[in-house]
């Protein structure tokens, strides 16, 4: 028996319509023409993979977004891919092994078992870029470049970029000698801004002074270039690893900031998105109109490791199906001729279809008995014969009604 609402879909899945479509799947083209001409090569990790693999260096926030089955082969537990990245690293360090810097990109629908509050679908069409094998500057500034050309062609306006360095926080930490716990612990009151539990919790740990006044520090670092500056007299006692991760940051924020002079660039250096994945800068780009990311990356040098060849890695992705709904406003779609043909076995007609297509003209051919005009087709044009020629003129000058011929044996 057929349930009632049989067309429902499941919370935060959704099907994407004809128009719709057509915009994500021609925006998809672009953006992979777009990365193919900067070196990077396309990739398809598998749908479904083992579940060690997935979760790779990823942590926990990712283990609780996979969704989980058994293999019925082997036995062994399976998910569902919620993030692409860490099959590409194996790609990279298993599969090709190039010791020379290798550019990977790749495109297809990733699965949440829960959906972002800000944005509620769960199937999210993930694209985006890797560069393996550089630890320098050089290409996490690359791939920020990448990624803000990206967004211009997508036709996004006021496009503001924030970056952090999570080794900031990751070597605080080391040099205050916290534990596992007490890392966690701070990290969580860190992401939730949560000032008075950073108070409370730095008067409980038995750390030096000047340590806790630079955690304490911590929420205050954000805003416009005048960050790095404060940053830099917080940090006096920091030691090497802290300054040396805070000077990359300046450097990369400069290059950036001599390319794209216009662009608003902001720091916040308690912003630790992805910190069991990351382990140096991290950025991410926004737009007025959402109250989220648009896009996101940064660098995950030896994520390879556990594939057996650790290699500086940078990146980013964004959600496609986000892009392309944000661009629909300022992103035209060029619109395709749609030519209509009679129904007939008439050979010259079915040779000329064929000639058409061949040529990439979209042909549609009326079915025998079927109700619609080719207006109401989408048509703009109209197949009609001309003496003993097939020729296609515009609908609006058509001769004939759109009517389906007989078949070639009884005309006469």
């Amino acid at each position: 028996m057929q349930q009632k609402d049989s067309w429902l879909l499941p919370d935060g899945i959704e099907e994407i319509l004809p128009k719709e479509a057509k915009h994500l799947e021609n925006l998809r083209r672009k953006l992979l023409e777009l990365f193919a001409c900067w070196g990077y090569d396309l990739v398809i990790p598998p749908f479904i993979d083992f579940l060690d693999s997935l979760l790779t260096g990823s942590g926990h926030d990712l283990d609780l977004q996979t969704f989980k089955l058994t293999d019925q082969i082997s036995g062994e537990m399976l998910g569902v891919r919620a993030d692409m990245t860490p099959q590409v690293a194996r790609m990279d360090a298993h599969n090709l092994k190039h010791e020379w810097p290798t550019r990977l990109c790749y495109v297809g629908t990733i699965l949440h078992t829960r959906g972002d509050p800000l944005e509620k679908t769960r199937s999210p069409m993930q694209i985006g870029a890797e560069l393996y094998g550089h630890a320098g500057k050089e290409s996490d500034v690359e791939v920020i470049r990448l990624m803000l050309e990206m967004l211009a062609i997508t036709g996004l306006q006021n496009v503001h970029l924030d970056l952090g360095h999570v080794g900031i926080y990751r070597a605080l930490s080391k040099q205050a000698g916290l534990t596992e716990l007490q890392e966690s612990e701070l990290f969580d009151v860190l992401q939730r801004k949560a000032r008075p539990e950073l108070q409370e919790l730095m008067d409980s740990y038995t750390i030096d002074n000047d340590l806790k006044l630079m955690l304490l520090k911590l929420p205050e670092l954000n805003g416009g270039k005048d960050t790095i500056n404060k940053a830099r007299a917080v940090f006096l006692k920091a030691n090497d690893d802290v300054k040396k991760a805070l000077a990359d940051l300046e450097a990369i924020a400069e290059k950036l900031a001599t390319r794209f002079p216009s662009l608003p660039i902001s720091f916040d250096l308690a912003e630790l998105r992805g910190y069991h994945y990351h382990t140096g800068m991290v950025f991410a780009a926004f737009v007025p109109s959402v109250g989220r990311e648009i896009a996101r990356g940064g660098r995950y040098d030896n994520i390879g490791a556990v594939f057996g060849r650790a290699r500086p890695a940078t990146g980013f992705s964004a959600d496609l199906k986000l892009l392309s709904a944000l661009s629909k406003q300022s992103f035209q779609i060029e619109q395709r001729e749609l030519i209509f043909a009679p129904y007939s076995d008439d050979a010259a007609l079915n040779e000329k279809i064929r000639d058409l297509r061949a040529k990439q003209q979209a042909v549609v051919q009326q079915l025998p008995g079927q109700t619609g005009s080719a207006k109401e087709l989408g048509c703009t044009s109209i197949l009609e014969q001309d003496n003993q020629n097939w020729v296609v003129r515009p609908l609006a000058s058509a001769t004939a009604p759109c009517v389906a011929l007989p078949p070639a044996s009884l005309q006469s």
